[in-house]
């Protein structure tokens, strides 16, 4: 018998457990049964797949054992079984249990904490909310040995050789005195209907009941072992949507992908002809914890023929759609399909397609509350598909919210367009927008000033990461020019020979500008892009650099600084005054603290903080 220690996190998880969710402790039940469920679909595909159990009688099911007398509950399965090694890492450790993720969402609120255990995949350890002491007992097929993790919740485990006849795994759990409930079947029942009776496999109940056996004199009470098959056993997507009704659609979801809350929406579809196939999928409420780790855990499920496949393809649906939950059974794919051949195949690349334009289409008509909750959790993953999905972009688009600087909240781009449209005289055809990674900083940016006063909206775009890539990749939607307000000259209140001559006026200003402030500036010209702030800096769109920084960034490293341009605004009285300035070291010192605010009006560092504080209190000195 060898003693282990549990992972820092499954012991905060498992002290957890013992001690502080117990706001829907039946859901320990559950969560069993779905990874019985797991068990058998893995090991069906195996005996359909693999020589060396095709011919295995097998009857795949599970059973729920109630013992009163040993005050214990037992959940068994005949399905693929555990090892030793896998019993290390799917109960002792945080290799796929997801338990760190977990541990760390946790809030403090019983209830709200006991509706994330299946979210995580920990849904294992929730039987330790009733049990004192949990036994498995597991044999994995087609190996010799079968081996026995025992705890009893606290810091250890022990994990022991023991003698199993077939394989498949047994879950018994000694019940803690408050849980008896468990024992009865009428409960247990309850909590299988309520749950898991479309779980495709038969769930019996073994227990015993007490019973009037006989007639007349005769008759006595008598103990009698009962074995009842409590659940349909029939794979809810393969029935037809006129015989399923909502609570059952909600309830399989819940059960089969771990999750208390009601899906946002879901679609079912069954397409015949030149290719067969059903699809069902399910959008959730609220993003799946896991949804921007590198490593998470695909949501959609594929079946050749009711057989189960596999649930690791990450490839079943765009990346983008990484959220959406369900089912792919495909009547036209081979049983022994591989992972490589998945990625190529025709049949499930049209299966794929043809979902992705039913998924979109039922995110736009979504009505006005559930799209809010959807853009709310997913927006992000649209801008994403943006990017990715060329055959979808269009959609994509229409899907897609920003926020603006003249409406409240999130407006789509039809319309900004139509808003657009509208002002008066208007005849280009152009939406506007300014990247950054804080909204505030961006609504009061310098280079918004002229068009604000020209009446033109802009899309305030402050999710930095992901706007720099995506959104100047777009370039047109629906003939309509996406315009970055820091690449090109804002809208001119002057003709052009009024601008000629302000630059003519203020040439050396913007000469002697450029020599104090060197190489930290590209160039230094006159604007009437502002109207309120002195001066704003601007990348130089000519320059390579300044369209690779969203590379820089994927790959992990910093961008190379390059010189931005300042502009200039003559109408401004701090520019007035410094076109006149004799001081010279008083000019340096206004030159610095000039272009430094401007760089901060953007959201930039001062290239040297103590420098620009120095600066700020000497010029205070003299004004004072």
């Amino acid at each position: 018998m060898a003693k282990h220690k549990f992972q820092t996190e499954v012991g905060q998880l498992l002290h957890l457990m013992t001690h502080s969710l117990y706001s829907n402790r039946e859901i320990f039940i559950r969560e069993l049964i779905s990874n019985a469920n797991d068990a058998l679909d893995k090991f069906n595909h195996l005996k359909l797949t693999s020589e060396a159990f095709r011919d295995e009688e097998w009857s795949p099911k599970i059973t729920i054992k109630l013992d009163k007398d040993d005050n214990s509950i037992s959940i068994i399965d005949n399905g693929i079984g555990m090892n030793e090694q896998d019993l290390i890492e799917n109960i002792g450790t945080i290799a796929k249990s997801g338990t760190k993720a977990f541990i760390e969402q946790l809030t403090g609120d019983a209830k709200k904490d006991n509706n994330l255990i299946g979210q995580f995949g920990v849904g294992f350890y929730s039987v330790f909310m009733v049990a004192e002491k949990v036994d498995v007992i597991s044999k994995k097929a087609g190996e010799e040995n079968a081996y026995k993790f025992s705890s009893d919740g606290s810091g250890e485990f022990e994990i022991e050789q023991v003698v199993k006849e077939s394989h498949g795994t047994v879950i018994y759990a000694k019940l803690k005195e408050d849980a008896s409930e468990f024992l009865d079947s009428w409960r247990v029942k309850e909590v299988v209907k309520k749950y898991s009776d479309h779980i495709p496999y038969p769930i019996f109940l073994s227990y015993e009941s007490e019973e009037m056996v006989g007639e007349g004199d005769d008759a006595k009470m008598e103990k009698v072992k009962k074995n009842e098959q409590i659940n349909d056993a029939k794979a809810l997507w393969t029935l037809p949507k006129n015989e399923i009704e909502d609570k059952e659609y909600i309830e399989f979801y819940k059960t089969i992908w771990h999750d208390h809350e009601e899906p946002l929406l879901w679609l079912h579809n069954k397409a015949e002809g030149t290719m067969e196939y059903t699809t069902l999928f399910y959008i959730p409420k609220t993003a799946p914890a896991d949804i921007n780790r590198a490593d998470f855990k695909p949501g959609v499920k594929l079946y050749v023929k009711r057989v189960f496949i596999t649930d690791e393809e990450k490839e079943l649906i765009p990346l983008y759609l990484r959220f959406v939950r369900g089912v792919i059974d495909s009547e036209d794919l081979p049983l022994n399909v591989s992972r490589e051949i998945l990625q190529e195949n025709r049949i499930l690349a049209n299966i794929k397609q043809a979902s992705i334009k039913k998924i979109l289409n039922a995110i736009k008509k979504l009505d006005d509350e559930k799209f809010s909750t959807f853009i709310e959790q997913y927006n992000r993953l649209v801008k994403e598909g943006i990017y990715t999905d060329y055959t979808n972009r269009e959609t994509l688009l229409e899907i897609v919210r920003y926020k603006s600087s003249k409406v409240e909240g999130l407006t789509s781009l039809d319309d900004y367009m139509k808003r657009a449209g509208e002002r008066e005289g208007e005849t280009k055809k152009e939406i506007f927008y300014i990247i950054g990674e804080n909204e505030n900083i961006l609504r009061n940016s310098p280079l918004l000033e002229a068009y604000k006063k020209a009446d033109i909206e802009v899309l305030i775009m402050d999710d930095k990461e992901v706007d720099e890539i995506v959104t100047p990749s777009i370039g047109e939607y629906k003939e309509w020019k996406f315009v970055d307000v820091a690449t090109v000259d804002a809208p001119e209140s002057e003709d052009e020979e009024e601008k000629k001559q302000l630059d003519e006026e203020y040439a050396e200003l913007t000469k002697k500008l450029k020599e104090v402030l060197g190489e930290s500036v590209k160039e230094v010209k006159v604007t009437t892009r502002l109207t309120e702030s002195p001066g704003c800096v601007v990348p130089d769109s000519s320059d390579p650099m300044a369209g690779m920084a969203h590379l820089f960034r994927q790959m992990g490293q910093e961008m190379p600084q390059t010189p931005l341009i300042l502009e200039i605004n003559p109408k401004h009285e701090m520019i007035s005054k410094l076109s006149s300035m004799d001081d010279e070291k008083l000019f340096e010192e206004s030159a610095w603290v000039l272009y430094e605010s401007a760089r901060m009006a953007e959201g930039m560092e001062p290239i040297d903080k103590s420098a620009f504080a120095r600066r700020i209190s000497d010029l205070l000195s003299r004004s004072l």
